[in-house]
């Protein structure tokens, strides 16, 4: 009898072994790892700006983006087009064992082939080839249809990496994409200057998404928020990349800093927790595409006919512009006040008595 039980209990640890992939299978929108924020909390996503100074040219950066100009959520659930299935950005969790395959890039010169001490290759799961919705716009790779930015987004959970892919397809017999980065999760390491990522500016994506589990859970967000433009003007601190030259335009990586004066109790709860971040963290400016569309995750969860709305009552005047490649490390806070003097000794008698003679 125990030689049976021993029997069926290695084929199971055999079974067990032999098809662990059940048990780690990729997961859109799965639980990153922690900590949270994503990213240490010294890095530029995580950064309370509350106090940072307001740029010179904040009223002319606003201005070229226009006063009245309302923002937007750029995320949602499914949109029920053929050619574009989904709003906003969907990410996908793996596990450390999950393959790594190479990627062909346009931009090879500027793309990472690997991440930080690992094998090269990127863990794309084998279902987005022909499956919806692991890809921006929610197109399979292989579908010919496929146009738009189709960034993946990809967390290694056991090795705390991020992998970011810009305009990804299959042809077929391989992987293609324009671009392609990766980040350690613990690290503040930037792009070489001058290198694009997945985004034009340089910047890791994720880690400025409006995630729904933050919005809908207890905690405030501790982090900014990703927002497009329509047009730019180079790039400062903490992007590495520009993606246009217009003149009075903002920069890549600038940052733009919800007034500490607008009143938010008129705003349904999620709104309201949405737009607190953006006074204290605000918002970098990472692509060119539509003025003041602010970047979320794809979660079919998303109110839309609340947020939409409410996002499009906040205007372009109810912004500032961020001092232009500010950092807390070089704006320290001013030093502590010296402790006072220690009062006096009392006086020497024998002193005393020198002064008197004299």
């Amino acid at each position: 009898m125990r030689t049976a039980a021993a029997v069926l209990a290695a084929i199971v640890l055999a079974a067990a072994l032999a098809f662990p992939a059940a048990a780690q299978a990729p997961d859109r929108g799965g639980t990153l790892p922690p900590p949270l924020p994503l990213f240490p909390l010294s890095n530029w996503w995580n950064t309370d700006v509350t106090s940072a100074p307001v740029d010179a040219h904040s009223n002319a950066f606003i201005a070229d983006i226009g006063t009245t100009r309302g923002m937007h959520p750029d995320f949602g659930g499914d949109s029920g087009d053929a050619e574009a299935p989904i709003y906003g950005m969907p990410y996908i969790v793996v596990s450390g064992s999950q393959p790594l395959v190479p990627v062909t890039f346009e931009y090879d010169d500027e793309s990472d082939f690997a991440a930080p001490g690992r094998p090269p290759g990127y863990p794309i799961p084998e279902e987005a080839k022909t499956q919806q919705k692991w890809i921006e716009g929610g197109l399979a790779g292989s579908d010919p249809r496929a146009d738009g930015d189709r960034h993946m987004l990809i967390v290694d959970r056991d090795h705390r990496l991020l992998f970011e892919l810009y305009a990804l397809h299959w042809t077929g017999s391989r992987w293609e994409a324009g671009s392609g980065a990766t980040w350690a999760l613990d690290s503040n390491a930037r792009r070489p200057e001058g290198w694009t990522s997945a985004d034009a500016a340089g910047l890791a994506i994720l880690p400025g998404l409006v995630r729904y589990d933050e919005v809908a859970g207890p905690d405030p967000i501790r982090h900014a928020f990703r927002v497009t433009v329509r047009h730019s003007n180079g790039y400062v601190y903490p992007a590495s990349h520009r993606a246009g030259s217009t003149a009075g335009a903002l920069p890549m990586g600038a940052r733009l800093r919800l007034k500490a004066s607008v009143d938010l109790t008129r705003f349904p709860p999620a709104a309201r927790k949405i737009f607190q971040a953006m006074k204290t963290y605000g918002l970098i400016v990472a692509d060119n595409g539509t003025d003041l569309y602010v970047t979320g995750t794809y979660d079919i969860r998303w109110d839309n006919d609340t947020l939409n709305p409410a996002f499009a009552a906040i205007k372009g005047s109810d912004f500032e512009v961020i001092q232009l490649g500010w950092q807390p490390s070089t704006h320290p806070p001013p030093p502590p006040p010296p402790p006072p003097p220690p009062p006096p000794p009392p006086p020497d008698p024998q002193q005393r008595r020198r002064s008197v003679r004299h």
